[in-house]
């Protein structure tokens, strides 16, 4: 046994949640793969089989296990360079991107780089093609649903991304050994009111309270709403709208997840925008042993074991709300996104009666104008950058999501009037979850670092590569929290 296969295997006797999602375990007795933290009985060492993905391990003849459920299992966060366009590849695989009339091609054009490098990148990562890889994914995320929900197979069929049932049922059959139907037996199913409940799962601990701390004081009214431990909000797919609401699942490291039946079709795109907003694939463990060494972090990390990143359902919203809140509080910013939505945004029916309205799209603020922005109090220069960046976004000039090369997408934003190095770096930390994106100019960060200048922050910072984004977050929550002795 290698050593990693020796790490592998003491994580998976010891059940470590630390490992959940960076490798599955096939037995070869049994021909079934795991989680590392599988309930089940440990095997011996000699029937392990270890693998980076499920799609490996599909891709071996091995078949999911039915207690640990390896489509609950989180993925892996593009930490740094390496590996980085593989794991986006995967992330918009699984949220539906060679579905229908997608291609390899144009999502390589999509990550900037070529078809084959794309090809390349997959199999060095996954150890699989990416057609297997999409097939992998679109077989768990049907599972998923045949076990948490009572959804028609055609209905599982086609929101898991497959063309026909017919092609759905002999795939599953094949892959799993069994008609989908068998998992129909002791399957949870849905609420009275028809609406689905998922789940999605993390790696432990997870500071929920600080991210539903940060979510409800940059809530936009109308659009977003925290109310107890849940969090919920209005969004728009392609041409399906409706909401969401998440919670955490006590007992367990997962997020329950509740939208409406009707989004079914766009349940890809929209757990794959879940997981970002949440940053459920961080590696919280690793991070904190990453920057904990640093004093100046420790204490904003030990008082949120397990912090995450906020990240974004819509790039545009939060470029538009990040805009929104330059020089002001963020009181203040949150008013005008408000005022914003209640102005451009669509009206909603939603069961919530604080969810109104939908966030307006980039047609919408170019339609409008500056003038009519400014008419609602956004200042002129603000209310020429949110119309730059929108006529930017709609001929293709800027993309806001995670992608090409970070580091030049950050400069694309600066090069847009009223968007400057603050604005810019943190767009990229939410927008494009560039986890070492660093907004060093932000005076809060320098006060509760205990330095004097940005200068001495972003010198200062460099250690903390390639987690400055956390290191940040830490550093927000000691300014916003701070200790008496202070």
């Amino acid at each position: 046994m290698d050593a990693n296969a020796e790490t592998f295997y003491r994580a998976l006797a010891a059940r470590d949640a630390r490992y959940d999602g960076l490798f599955f375990v096939g037995v070869t007795t049994t021909g079934i793969y795991c989680r590392p933290v599988c309930p089940a009985r440990t095997p011996r060492a000699e029937r392990c089989r270890f693998f980076p993905g499920a799609p490996a391990a599909e891709a071996a003849g091995f078949r999911p296990c039915l207690r640990c459920r390896p489509e609950l299992a989180p993925g892996l966060a593009p930490a740094d360079a390496t590996g980085r366009i593989a794991r986006l590849a995967a992330e918009r695989i699984e949220a539906g991107a060679l579905n229908d009339d997608g291609s390899i091609p144009g999502l390589a054009g999509e990550l900037g780089v070529s078809a084959r490098q794309l090809r390349r990148a997959i199999r060095k990562e996954f150890g699989v093609t990416a057609v297997a890889l999409a097939q992998t994914r679109r077989l768990l995320l049907a599972k998923q649903l045949l076990t948490e929900t009572d959804l028609p197979l055609i209905r599982v069929a086609t929101a898991s991304g497959f063309s026909s049932l017919r092609r759905f049922n002999a795939l599953f059959r094949s892959h799993y050994g069994m008609p989908p139907s068998r998992l129909r037996k002791g399957a949870a199913r849905v609420a009275p009111d028809g609406d689905l409940r998922l789940l999605l799962g993390y790696r432990p601990p997870m500071a929920w309270g600080f991210l539903l701390e940060f979510l409800a004081s940059h809530s936009t009214a109308g659009v977003e709403l925290v109310q107890g431990d849940a969090y919920a909000r209005t969004v728009s797919i392609g041409p399906h709208r409706g909401w969401f609401r998440v919670r955490p699942v006590a007992g367990r490291d997962a997020i329950a997840v509740e939208v409406p039946s009707s989004l079914a079709p766009a349940l890809p795109r929209l757990l794959g925008a879940i997981r970002a907003l949440l940053d459920l694939d961080a590696r919280p463990s690793a991070i904190a042993e990453h920057l904990g060494a640093d004093p100046r972090l420790a204490r904003g990390l030990a008082a949120a074991p397990g912090m995450r990143i906020p990240g974004s359902i819509d790039g545009f919203e939060l470029a538009v709300r990040t805009i929104l809140g330059q020089l002001i509080s963020v009181k203040a910013a949150t008013t005008l996104a408000g005022r914003l939505a209640a102005a451009f945004g669509d009206p909603i029916e939603t069961p919530f009666p604080s969810l109104t309205r939908l966030s307006p799209g980039p047609e919408r603020l170019v339609h409008a104008g500056e003038a009519s922005l400014v008419g609602i109090g956004v200042a002129p220069t603000r209310a020429r950058a949110v119309v730059s960046l929108a006529a930017s976004v709609i001929a293709g000039r800027i993309r806001l999501d995670p992608g090409r090369d970070p580091e030049a997408a950050i400069d694309q934003l600066r090069g847009l009037p009223g968007v400057g190095d603050w604005t810019a770096q943190s767009i990229a930390l939410r927008a494009f979850r560039w986890p070492d994106a660093f907004p060093a100019s932000d005076l809060a960060l320098v006060r509760a670092a205990g330095l004097r200048t940005t200068r001495e922050l972003e010198r200062t910072s460099q250690a903390w590569r390639p987690w400055r984004g956390y290191a940040a977050m830490a550093l927000w929550h000691s300014y916003l929290h701070p200790s008496p002795e202070t």
